[in-house]
């Protein structure tokens, strides 16, 4: 690269995003608990919609998203005019880094919040201001201090990815309302269908003009490999979106699939009280092992060890043991390891490695 031809600026700060490894070398048959995916997969209306539509592939797909759309509003009661699909809920995410910071302006984001907020702000040259967390959980009065003139976008994860931890719908009101006026609140929603009665922040958007909220069908519904998101938001802030979003950002059997996997949710309903049962479960077996956790909401616990030492060690134990989960040092947490919860058997086989490791059984 010569000093002439340059990126712009921000996005050589950005290291290269590294998701959860999925193989261990020499070893075939690995139990994969790095990226929080439904060990159930996908529905059976969605696996068959999906068998389906390579009779489509030579069809440009809807340029309008509007029978997924007014899916998603039908099952969560909302306004399919207000609704953006995107490719994950990160694309969403990319969206409105695009439209509401650049440079000179400021992005706000959690201590232990998800990588993509800060990747996000660079890539458009907005500045990414990280804010101090309260025992792993976000703080909205740290957060409400940290607001300038300079404020955008502040996002917040409920429930966080690693931590497991959310803040009540109280705590929420009193942060949008506290937010500077140029400032949009981001509630992403990637975890939401793990918490019984949780409504992703849909009452809050409705009573108030600078609350969006994303979500994706990459955890509960199963379709993590196929990439899959949407937004919800005051209208004005959505026609935004729309006019940077792609026209065919999304393929027909992206629409297809998330479509009948939106409208069932009796399949939604069973992985959410398996992953209750086994999250707890789990959760309880590793701290009688002197293995604590916060009360987790989403499909995953962050185990927390001694020290960064002693994490990596049983990381690699667990390794020899076919079982992948994620560590977690990027994200300022060098001393814990977040396992997602997979079905019994995958959780029965942590608990046990760990016990091994800790020198228990």
């Amino acid at each position: 690269m010569t000093n002439a031809i340059r990126p712009q600026p921000g996005i050589l700060e950005i290291a290269l995003y590294q998701g959860g490894q999925a193989q261990i070398a020499g070893m075939p048959n690995v139990v994969k608990l790095s990226s929080n995916e439904n060990p159930f997969g996908p529905s059976e209306r969605a696996r068959e919609v999906f068998l389906r539509s390579v009779h489509q592939l030579h069809r440009y797909p809807s340029t309008d998203h509007a029978a997924l759309r007014q899916a998603i509003a039908e099952v969560h009661g909302l306004d399919a005019g207000r609704v953006i699909c995107g490719a994950g809920s990160d694309e969403v995410i990319t969206f409105l880094c695009q439209a509401y910071a650049g440079p000179g302006d400021e992005v706000i984001h959690t201590e232990h919040g998800f990588l993509m907020y800060r990747i996000s702000a660079l890539a458009v040259g907005a500045t990414p201001v990280e804010v101090a967390e309260r025992e792993r959980t976000a703080d909205v009065d740290a957060i409400l201090a940290a607001c300038t003139k300079k404020t955008k976008l502040v996002f917040i994860a409920n429930p966080n990815n690693p931590t497991g931890t959310m803040i009540g719908a109280k705590d929420m009101a009193r942060l949008a309302e506290g937010l500077p006026k140029q400032a949009i609140l981001v509630l992403d929603g990637a975890y939401a269908e793990y918490v019984e009665g949780y409504d992703g922040g849909k009452a809050l958007i409705e009573a108030r003009d600078n609350v969006v909220m994303t979500r994706t069908f990459s955890k509960a519904y199963g379709l993590g490999g196929l990439r899959i998101g949407w937004g919800y938001g005051p209208q004005a802030i959505i026609d935004v979106l729309n006019r940077i979003r792609g026209p065919f950002n999304l393929s027909t059997a992206q629409l297809d699939v998330a479509e009948a996997a939106v409208r069932d949710q009796d399949h939604v309903a069973r992985c959410r009280a398996e992953n209750t049962r086994m999250r707890a479960w789990l959760a309880e077996s590793l701290a009688e092992m002197g293995v604590p956790s916060d009360t987790s909401t989403a499909n995953f616990v962050l185990a927390r060890f001694a020290d960064a030492a002693e994490a990596a060690n049983c990381d690699a134990y667990l390794k020899t043991q076919g079982l992948i989960v994620r560590q977690v040092g990027s994200y300022k947490l060098p001393h814990c390891l977040r396992i997602t919860v997979g079905d019994e058997s995958s959780c029965r086989r942590i608990v046990h490695a760990v016990a091994q490791f800790k020198g228990q059984r």
